[in-house]
């Protein structure tokens, strides 16, 4: 319960970051080569990432997580969560219901992301639920 507490407090510090639209803050949760895999297209870097937020392409108005299963590994955790997030996208807006795994590695006495990836819950998808 105590590790599973510890990645629950983490992905939510990570989602302030992100609904702050902070890339300083945000990068800071990140190893220097995480990758993030999502549905919009292949693997994207932390660079790319960050820059998106910084210029305002990307920004999020609500994230939030919910811890399913974290198992570690020694010094290599993997976290399985179920993620919502709302934003804009240059300027158009977005809502996601996803799947969320992420690697951690522990790094000093700190946990960094290193690999996302985002899976659409399309069961949670309005017309998939005649919503």
């Amino acid at each position: 319960m105590e590790t599973k507490n510890e990645f629950q407090t983490l992905l939510d510090t990570w989602a302030a970051a992100i609904v702050a639209n902070d890339a300083d803050a945000i990068g800071s949760f990140a190893t220097d080569d995480w990758i993030l895999t999502g549905p919009e297209g292949g693997p994207g870097d932390r660079k790319g990432f960050l820059s998106v937020v910084a210029s305002g392409e990307l920004t999020h108005s609500e994230m939030t997580f919910e811890l399913l299963e974290a198992r570690v590994f020694g010094d290599v955790a993997v976290v399985l969560a179920h993620g919502t997030n709302k934003g804009t996208w240059r300027g158009e807006p977005f809502s996601a219901d996803e799947w969320v795994t992420e690697v951690f590695v522990r790094e000093a006495d700190a946990w960094l992301c290193t690999m996302s990836a985002l899976t659409p819950d399309y069961a949670a998808s309005p017309s998939e639920l005649g919503r």
